[in-house]
């Protein structure tokens, strides 16, 4: 028996959606935004293991509640309630996905990458990533544990 193409399409979309799994969050003060889905690829399960000398895909879906010229991201380290910068490569959020002016009402897939320098510990931690408008509010934040490792 030949599978029909709808089952093959049902089994290739079911097969794709189990490997896009979206990440668990917790939202961390998102005012001018709201998140959809958050994904940090590669992260196929809870906390993220992320190894050290990697590049790490993020993707954030979000809609806006608000106009902004622009957007600038900020990403943290939390350790003992403490935040710590980390660096990303590209913090403007027009120059990583999100066509701006930003919308009132408009949804937007944000895109970059978290780099995990060699030098870093190996440690567990929460990684907290900002995306603020151009009046320094908060488009989103969200939270994930994660722990690095050799």
């Amino acid at each position: 028996m030949v599978p029909s193409p709808l089952a093959l399409l049902l089994v290739l979309g079911a097969a794709a959606t189990a490997l896009a799994e979206p990440l668990r969050f917790v939202d961390c003060g998102s005012i001018d935004g709201s998140i959809q889905e958050v994904n940090v690829s590669p992260c196929p399960t809870q906390p993220c293991l992320l190894h050290k000398g990697t590049s790490y895909s993020i993707n954030v879906t979000f809609a806006s509640k608000i106009e902004s010229q622009g957007s600038k991201a900020r990403v943290y380290g939390e350790m003992l309630h403490v935040d710590i910068p980390f660096p990303i490569p590209e913090p403007d959020g027009c120059k990583s996905g999100i066509q701006c002016p930003i919308q009132k009402g408009h949804s937007y897939s944000y895109l970059n990458k978290l780099p995990v320098k060699s030098e870093y510990p190996s440690i567990k931690l929460i990684v907290k990533w900002e995306l603020v408008d151009d009046q320094d509010q908060m488009l989103f934040c969200w939270k994930i544990p994660v722990q690095i490792t050799s």
